[in-house]
């Protein structure tokens, strides 16, 4: 069975160096759900140690706070917890949109582009 043509787009932002995408907004979207670092790196099988680096190679390129830590009994072994910094909900908001609004443009602009692809394969001998 032939696989239908399709296309991926993968936003990543750059200050310099890559400093923010997919991964990113994802711990973010978590940590956001789960109100800790902690929580949000295990839900995605990701070590803290990695998911205190990712965050803070993000904070370092853009130059703003993404995520608090709190004294909350959420979590932690001390029961701190953590929340996004209006600055990370502002940023994570600004990418959820964006993203979309290139994925809809996107859609459109492949159907226009590779509207051939299909007679294509309706010819292809056997």
């Amino acid at each position: 069975m032939e696989e239908k043509l399709s296309y991926r787009n993968t936003v990543r932002l750059f200050a310099g160096e890559k400093c923010f995408g997919p991964g990113v907004a994802e711990l973010l979207r978590r940590v956001r759900e789960l109100h800790s670092l902690r929580a949000a790196a295990m839900s995605m099988n990701m070590a803290y140690s990695k998911a205190w680096t990712v965050l803070r190679t993000a904070q370092e390129g853009l130059g703003v706070k993404l995520m608090k830590v709190t004294s909350a009994p959420t979590g932690g072994r001390n029961g701190g917890g953590a929340t996004l910094t209006a600055e990370g909900e502002r940023l994570l908001a600004a990418y959820e949109d964006y993203c979309a609004k290139l994925t809809a443009y996107g859609e459109t602009l492949f159907a226009e582009t590779f509207a051939f692809y299909d007679t294509l394969t309706e010819e292809k001998p056997e």
